[in-house]
Order: structure tokens, then sequence, then C-alpha cells
């Protein structure tokens, strides 16, 4: 992903932005497949 930052603010960190948006999206992730993980456990385990 690139993002054109020649228009930007001076005072805004661009590479932290996007290091925290990749965190974001990895947890994001993560969550999700346990969610899932947890959902398919409890349908084979309760049912």
């Amino acid at each position: 992903m690139s993002i054109d930052t020649t228009d930007g603010h001076p005072a805004m960190d661009y590479a932290e932005h996007e290091r925290t948006y990749r965190g974001f999206l990895r947890g994001t992730v993560v969550l999700t497949t346990l969610v899932i993980l947890i959902l398919a456990g409890m349908a084979y385990f309760l049912v």
C-alpha cells in the first residue's frame, strides 16, 4: 500500500500512521479468527 504524502501536512507522521493501521488490521484478523474458532468449538462440543 502506498500513500501519496506530497500534499499532506508536514506535522503528520505518515510512517507511524501506516504502522498503526497495519496493526489494527492484523488485530482484526486475529480476533475474527479467534471468534470463528470459539464458535466452531462450541458447535462441536455443545451440540
